[in-house]
């Protein structure tokens, strides 16, 4: 850079210094401009504030409309709940609280809403899952009473909130339900110290007015769901149902297989609804009246097996103050315990609960009642191993048909000495046209000798409704529950010895996805049974059908199909007498003397007889046939005859 433009420079510096001294404020302007400034910011916050307090104003204004809208609904509120529930509606709102009642057996819990039993528990019994046995509890059973008021709004009590109220008695609690000033409605519960039953009843006073005046009954719903609590699905279903009992009458029930429904015109006692082997109970001190029951499967909850519904009513003095009694029984189906509850009552006032204990038809059920029932409770006492109960139970009814058996044995040993007899017969009369003479020749024979084919086929004949009872009562026996034998841990269910979880069409419908040990041997032991017994006791008819052969191989085979879903224990049962019916038969062979008894049979046929009515007619029935088949043979032969020409 040259010198000329330095001093060039220099002085534009001192030109612009200069400049600036000369223009700068004097100390008045300097404190006039401050104070404007101060002016400005002054006003700036004045305005801020007013903003603030406008803003503050403003939403106190909006708290205070939302609060008036919201006492505004309120209000609205009360008044659709008044409309609603009318002299109820001071009830609509509350705490639910649990009350519990209990005793050494069963334990129960009332909830404030609805005030009806929302929880039952049986003490003394576990689940198969060893859990305690709680029949239901929560939204498993509801229990509904509808009011209709003077203003014609229909209340339900599960809608509402009860006050409990504790006296000085720990196992009795009312849930009161206050209507409008001076109206009550009490439902009072209380439980007897070792008992499954619960007293309940309905108390009201005051509601004179208040409900409608045609009011001379009381409609109750109550439903519950039946919880699974055994093992195998498939027979515990089988076993749940819907129980009822006509006023006076007989116990009916439904339900068991599939959906249903009932509408019944006549009063009813109870109605039960009916696990395997647990109930529960609702009965009325007078009766239900314009009952509907309802039956509904569970098939989308593994928990749940049914769902049953109740809909009936009650009489109902609406212009006293009314008490309306029942009962809950929450226990077991156990036939002892519920026939101790008709002990020392008139015929046409017994309960009959013991029905809730299935021990087959009308037929059989006396068989189980007061023999096989007696020898089980009487043996109970003193021994508790159960599988060895059933087996001694197996020896006393084998001993009771003993003498039947043995007689069948003998009549079979008769006709077996009398085989070459009848041998001779068949080469006498070879033909098929002939097969009318051969029967009668062989009967003949028999009827000389004193044997008849019939008579071995009573034993058998007797002993099936013992079968039939027992098929019926073992299953369902809660004797039999949770009672271990040998590799079966329940003789009440069956002891799979191999599971599967596949499904196999036609094997699983039938006999499920396992395989009992126990009916297996029972099968295998059947079997081999009647294979050795048609060898022992072949009299020769074996040829004259043989479609029976087939058949008595068939009947084990079935018996398998039956059983494998089954009581263990019953297919013990018929383990064990399979067994015994085959020593007897070994020693029925070797302790009769066949030579003597032929000699004997041989000797009755030198005796005069004298011909039954029976036999009588048996022979005119077999000359008849005789006589008809000879005539079609004719007319057969004639249109041959015709047909060739």
């Amino acid at each position: 850079m040259d010198k000329n433009t330095i001093t060039g420079f220099v002085l534009i510096g001192l030109v612009l210094i200069g400049f600036s001294l000369l223009n700068r404020p004097t100390k008045e302007q300097v404190e006039a401009q401050q104070r404007y400034q101060d002016s400005i910011a002054s006003v700036m916050k004045k305005m801020q504030e007013q903003a603030v307090l406008e803003q503050g104003m403003n939403e106190v204004a909006l708290s205070e409309a939302s609060e008036d809208d919201r006492l505004t609904d309120s209000l609205q509120q009360q008044v659709q709940v008044q409309n609603k529930f009318g002299v109820f509606a001071a009830a609509v709102d509350g705490t639910d609280e649990m009350i519990t009642l209990e005793n050494d057996l069963i334990e129960v819990k009332i909830g404030s809403k609805g005030g009806y039993v929302s929880y039952a528990r049986i003490k003394d019994y576990l689940t198969y899952e060893k859990e305690p046995l709680v029949l239901f509890e929560d939204d498993d059973s509801k229990f509904n009473v509808t009011f209709v008021t003077a203003k014609n709004r229909v209340v339900n009590t599960s809608d509402l909130y009860f006050t409990p109220i504790r006296g000085n008695d720990p196992h009795s609690v009312t849930m009161r339900l206050n209507v409008g000033e001076q109206g009550i409605v009490d439902f009072v519960y209380t439980l007897n110290p070792d008992d499954y039953m619960l007293n309940f009843s309905i108390r009201t006073s005051g509601l004179n007015g208040l409900l409608a005046p045609s009011t001379n009954s009381l409609d109750i719903q109550w439903n519950q769901r039946m919880r699974t609590l055994e093992k195998g699905r498939k027979l515990e279903n089988q076993y749940t149902g819907l129980y009822y009992k006509f006023l006076a009458d007989d116990v009916e029930h439904f339900g068991e297989a599939k959906d249903e429904d009932k509408q019944l015109s006549n009063r009813l006692k109870w109605i039960g609804y009916k696990n395997k082997y647990f109930s529960s109970t609702l009965i009325a001190d007078d009766a239900f009246a314009a009952t509907t029951l309802s039956a509904k499967l569970e098939t989308t909850d593994a928990k749940y097996l049914k769902h049953f519904y109740a809909t009936t009513a009650v009489a109902f003095n609406i212009t006293a103050n009314e008490s309306i009694g029942f009962r809950y029984f929450f226990g077991p189906n156990k036939y002892k315990l519920l026939r101790s509850y008709d002990k020392n009552t008139d015929a046409n006032q017994q309960l009959d609960l013991d029905n809730l204990v299935p021990m087959g038809y009308q037929w059989v059920r006396p068989i189980n009642k007061y023999f096989i029932l007696p020898i089980f409770d009487y043996l109970g006492k003193f021994i508790s191993n159960y599988g060895l109960i059933i087996f001694l139970l197996t020896l006393a009814v084998k001993l009771v048909l003993f003498p039947l058996t043995y007689k069948s044995y003998l009549s079979q040993a008769k006709m077996r000495v009398l085989r070459p007899q009848v041998e001779a017969l068949k080469e006498k009369f070879p033909k098929k046209e002939q097969a009318m003479e051969l029967q009668q020749a062989t009967m003949a024979l028999y009827s000389s000798a004193g044997a008849s084919p019939l008579s071995g086929c009573l034993p058998m004949l007797l002993q099936m409704p013992i079968l039939i009872a027992l098929y019926w009562l073992f299953p369902t026996s809660i004797e039999l529950r949770q009672q271990g034998f040998l590799w079966a841990e329940d003789l009440s269910t069956y002891d799979a010895v191999i599971s599967w979880n596949a499904n196999i069409p036609f094997i699983s419908s039938f006999i499920g996805n396992h395989l009992s040990l126990f009916c297996l041997l029972m099968t295998t032991v059947n079997i081999v049974y009647t294979k050795v017994n048609m060898s022992l006791t072949n009299t020769g008819q074996q040829q004259m059908m043989p479609g029976m052969n087939m058949m008595m191989y068939l009947m084990p085979l079935m018996f398998f199909f039956m059983f494998n879903q089954s009581s263990a224990g019953l297919s013990y049962y018929f383990l064990v007498s399979t067994l015994i019916t085959i020593a007897q038969t070994m020693s029925f062979r070797f302790g009769i003397n066949e030579k003597k008894l032929l000699a004997k049979l041989e000797a009755n046929k030198k005796k005069p007889k004298k011909k039954s009515g029976f036999m009588k007619r048996l022979e005119e029935a077999q000359r008849m046939q005789q006589e008809q088949l000879k005539k079609q043979q004719k007319e057969r032969e004639k249109r041959q005859r015709s047909s060739k020409r």
